[in-house]
This record gives structure tokens, C-alpha cells and sequence, in this order.
């Protein structure tokens, strides 16, 4: 019997993710956590086959919650399912080991067969996803600015792009108002932008907002 656990903010969404592994005699839900910090709580904690993660949590942001589990369990196996498409977040995820990625239009045997082949220790990714990777080996020199970001500056650049202040998005993240100054500062100059609204701009025609 394959153990997983669902951390998603959305009660209706655990809720469907239960019911599609609940049809599959093979694999069980024995936990579930609405916020991040519950999420790491109870998986630290406790044994899972697999994770199902979301990105969007409230409290802490997925890519965080992944590493954290890695970094103290790094047998655990985390498949993340999330409503962003691939080109956002998917190749991010796995660098930082995640075993697979899914978006939440998946279809429910998609979902099953991902699971299953997590469970045993391979990892599932698309065939577009397959290309995404190949093309990264390869050097391409054509890469997007945006892939030359970190995954906090990358996070950073979503909630600019969103329209947040230096203020809200500190407050989010519990950094100081100066820390996120410096991020941006990093952002403007990877990008080669100079302005809030180019910033913006930038996000929106790269389809990189949420």
C-alpha cells in the first residue's frame, strides 16, 4: 500500500485528490495539511511514500517546503502538483528534488501513474518537460534571462509582476524591506530592465505569473 500525503491550501482540492487515490486500491491518503508549516510538521514527523505538494501554499512557498523536507529527509519522495504550468516552476522543482511535477489539469490517471512510479523510486516528468531538460543539457545559448534567476528572486519577480509592494512582499516573506530592495535590485539587472513596469510587462508576455 503506497502512503501519501496532500499539502494544499485548497480544502476542495485535498478533497479530490482524495477521492481520486481513495479509487485506487493500491494507494491511500494517511495525511493531509492545509499550510506549509503543517505540511512539514506532520511529514518530518511521520512516514509517507509519497508527498503530494503544492507550490501556493499560504505560509510557506512550496519550492521552500521542498527543500526543507530534502534537507532533513532526503529519501522522502515529493511529487508537486500545482496549478502553475511547466515552464514556471517544473524544472526549479526538480533541481531542487523534487521527483516529479504535475499540473493540476492533469488527468486522474496521469495523477495515479505519477504516483505510483514516484513510489518506486523513478521520477515523472511530461514529454514536454523531457524536452524543457534536454534542451537545458544542451547549454542552450538562447536561454530565457528569467532562467538565470534563484528561486527567490524568481518568487520575488512573481509578486512584482502581481503588483505587490517592497513592503506587502516583505511582509509576506517575513525579510526586511531592504533584503527585498536588494532582490529586486537583482532581479532589474539579470533581466536587463530598469523599471517596475517593465518588470511587469516582462512577466505578463513571458507567462509568468500565477
Amino acid at each position: 500500500m503506497i502512503k501519501t500525503f496532500i499539502a494544499d491550501d485548497h480544502a476542495i482540492v485535498r478533497r479530490g485528490l482524495r477521492q481520486i487515490v481513495d479509487e485506487t486500491p493500491e494507494i491511500m491518503v494517511a495525511g493531509e495539511a492545509g499550510t506549509g508549516q503543517e505540511a512539514l510538521n506532520q511529514v518530518l514527523n511521520n512516514y509517507y511514500d509519497v508527498v503530494l505538494l503544492d507550490i501556493s501554499m499560504p505560509d510557506i512557498n512550496g519550492l521552500d517546503i521542498l527543500k526543507e523536507l530534502k534537507r532533513q529527509r532526503p529519501e522522502i519522495r515529493v511529487l508537486i502538483l500545482s496549478i502553475h504550468p511547466e515552464e514556471q516552476f517544473a524544472i526549479r522543482a526538480l533541481k531542487a528534488g523534487a521527483a516529479g511535477y504535475l499540473t493540476k489539469d492533469s488527468a486522474p490517471d496521469e495523477l495515479v501513474g505519477a504516483i505510483k512510479k514516484v513510489a518506486e523510486g523513478g521520477r515523472y516528468i511530461s514529454a514536454s518537460l523531457g524536452e524543457k531538460l534536454a534542451a537545458q543539457l544542451t547549454d542552450n545559448p538562447d536561454k530565457e534571462p528569467h532562467e538565470t534567476l534563484t528561486d527567490r528572486e524568481y518568487q520575488i519577480m512573481q509578486m512584482i509582476g502581481r503588483g505587490m509592494s517592497v513592503q506587502d512582499i516583505a511582509g509576506e516573506l517575513f525579510l526586511s524591506t531592504s533584503t527585498i530592495y536588494t532582490y529586486r535590485a537583482r532581479v532589474l539587472r539579470k533581466l536587463q530592465i530598469k523599471s517596475y513596469a517593465a518588470l511587469i510587462r516582462y512577466a505578463a508576455d513571458n507567462n509568468l505569473l500565477d
